[in-house]
């Protein structure tokens, strides 16, 4: 048995900062839900919702997301963003970015893989799922972030997923730690992009493109229908799109267009 999250702990550091407001659950079946179904009754920026835990995640396309009881950070932080929807599509990218940056701060080499998987080594180590929720008060996008901390190589559930204790058995951050500093990056991030404005969003694009481990790499894109395009990740552009050029010409494609993006 793996202890729960420190409630008394979570609690104080999180009352360090205003802008945010804490609902710990023992468990729930998914964060992005309780988060979601707060959001319509009137929540305001900035509740986030963490589960001890998650016995339903779900990833992109309703991807399923397992982990252990006690073993994984899940929670689904609620915004309500003041930029123009134009840019609301690099929310998810921000996320995935702002994650490994929290995850490369406790000195694991993670990288995000387009649109939002955060890897270490090649692997999965965490999920993220980012949706638009509408409310009477106007829309809002609940942020949900999974990440395998003690998750053990034989309970991982696929071949292509890592834990933070798999990845660097040496580093050994708690569930607790892990969880304070990745909100704090990723609101940090976003707080940034929100009132930034343009140059703000060069930056976020440049930084995001720099720490993106598909740019550079030869790529299948699998889509809708069964059909697929295949050439080199060369960008990600200004609505954060993926640009790859082909035999036939320059594709973009966006993270609702796709269904893989695999390695060739």
């Amino acid at each position: 048995m793996r202890p729960p999250l420190d409630s008394k702990l979570l609690a104080e550091e999180l009352a360090l900062t205003p802008d945010l407001t804490l609902e710990l659950l023992p468990e729930s079946a998914s964060t992005n839900q309780v988060a979601a179904e707060r959001a319509r009754e009137g929540a305001p920026d900035g509740l986030l919702v963490v589960a001890d835990h998650q016995t339903a995640g779900r990833g992109r396309l309703d991807r399923t997301w397992e982990t252990p009881a006690g073993a994984a950070v899940t929670f689904s932080l609620l915004l309500r963003p003041t930029v123009p929807a134009t840019s609301w599509p690099w929310l998810p990218l921000l996320t995935g970015h702002t994650v490994a940056k929290a995850l490369t701060s406790f000195g694991y080499e993670a990288r995000v893989k387009w649109p939002n998987d955060v890897l270490i080594d090649g692997l999965k180590v965490a999920g993220i799922l980012v949706e638009r929720i509408e409310t009477d008060s106007g829309p809002a996008a609940v942020v949900g972030v999974g990440i395998n901390v003690s998750t053990t190589a034989d309970e991982l559930p696929v071949p292509t997923a890592t834990s933070l204790v798999v990845a660097h058995p040496d580093l050994t951050p708690t569930r607790e730690g892990v969880l304070l500093g990745t909100v704090a990056a990723v609101r940090e991030g976003y707080d940034a992009w929100q009132v930034g404005g343009a140059e703000a969003a060069a930056r976020l694009a440049s930084s995001y493109v720099s720490h993106c481990a598909t740019v550079g790499q030869d790529v299948r894109v699998d889509l809708p229908g069964g059909t697929s395009l295949s050439g080199r990740a060369v960008d990600v552009d200004s609505d954060g799109r993926l640009v790859v050029e082909t035999p036939s010409g320059v594709e973009k494609v966006g993270a609702g267009d796709v269904v893989h993006v695999v390695p060739e």
